[in-house]
């Protein structure tokens, strides 16, 4: 019987490259599994040269693979690497330019943090959005004006073409291809095993699910459990409270000690997670999704879902329900 052909992920490790940021595609993709066990991705690590590459900390690593490995790549991942000075570093030397060059038609290039430099250079983001590191997004936009830079962005998908800021922005946008590529569960999964943020402040959009830990002495941890039952109707403070036996004041204080948010802030999120996975999983309508997640309308669920997503319930389906009716490539079983 014919089995699915893992999408494949090739990592490109350049000279000074960060640890941290080269393990986080590694460790992403390679944890994510079918629901038989087989392995969705398969990840390798190559250098231009196939020799070993010096990181940025007291060691190197070594590479079984050259810049022949991204001639197969389905999504080339490009991690930063230590530059000293963007004006005087040489992004493109003539090796790396070859090696993007070899890039299949169709394939998926992903920079993390300041690899967008590389991108820019051989021109891949001409006339794209695009982000880097906050710090960098002024020289960025400068050195490259036809780049549409948004520094207020933790990732950017913009089809085959992904850049994300800075260092653990990496993970938000690794997730989000998982996300893309196999739909919630799969994501949710992956987060959990490796324990994602429960938030990412500053309003950025985020396509993940955040799990939040439980504090050993949670007081409220029934009343949250309750609540997941009765999203689909209004909930006020003063029930909350009184579910959990408190007055309205010590279960506001106790819930943000707990769970770091107002009951209010929780509950929007709570019905925003709600709507996101009727609309990547039912058929159901937005109006329908919108009763069902509590929103009332389908004008106030598309209010709440731009603000803490960035786009609209249909445009949030067609994306990551397109994943359901992708035709998986397949290969025969070697015998």
């Amino acid at each position: 019987m014919p089995t699915v052909a893992p999408h494949r992920v090739v990592v490109l490790a350049l000279e000074g490259v960060y640890p941290f940021e080269l393990s986080i595609p590694v460790r992403i993709f390679g944890t994510a599994e079918a629901p038989d066990g087989s392995p969705l991705y398969e990840v390798i690590t190559c250098s231009v040269d196939g020799a070993p590459v010096r990181t940025s900390a007291d060691f190197t690593i070594n590479v079984e693979h050259g810049a022949e490995a991204i001639t197969t790549a389905d999504t080339l991942v490009i991690p930063p690497f230590a530059c000293g000075s963007t004006e005087e570093r040489d992004w493109l030397p003539a090796p790396v330019a070859a090696a993007l060059a070899s890039l299949r038609p169709g394939a998926r290039i992903v920079s993390i943090c300041t690899a967008s430099y590389v991108l820019a250079t051989a021109g891949l983001l001409d006339g794209r959005p695009a982000t880097t590191h906050w710090n960098d997004s002024e020289d960025f936009q400068r050195a490259f004006p036809q780049v549409k830079v948004d520094p207020n962005v933790l990732f950017i998908d913009d089809g085959d073409v992904l850049t994300a800021a800075g260092v653990a922005a990496g993970i938000d946008l690794c997730m989000h291809l998982l996300r893309r590529d196999h739909g919630s569960e799969v994501a949710n999964r992956v987060a959990r095993l490796c324990v994602v943020p429960p938030w990412r402040e500053g309003g950025q959009a985020q396509y993940i699910e955040r799990p939040l830990p439980e504090p050993a002495a949670a007081k409220t941890t029934a009343t949250r459990a309750w609540v997941l039952g009765e999203l689909q109707r209004p909930i006020a403070l003063g029930e909350l409270a009184s579910h959990a036996r408190m007055s309205v004041r010590t279960f506001t204080r106790r819930f943000r000690e707990e769970v770091g948010m107002t009951p209010g802030q929780w509950l929007t999120q709570q019905r925003v997670e709600r709507a996101r996975r009727l609309l990547e999983t039912t058929d159901l309508g937005v109006d329908r999704v919108a009763e069902e997640a509590g929103f009332g309308t389908s004008a106030s669920m598309r209010q709440h879902l731009v603000a803490a997503i960035g786009v609209s319930p249909m445009a949030y389906r067609q994306t990551f329900r397109a994943a359901n009716d992708r035709v998986a490539v397949s290969v025969p079983v070697p015998v």
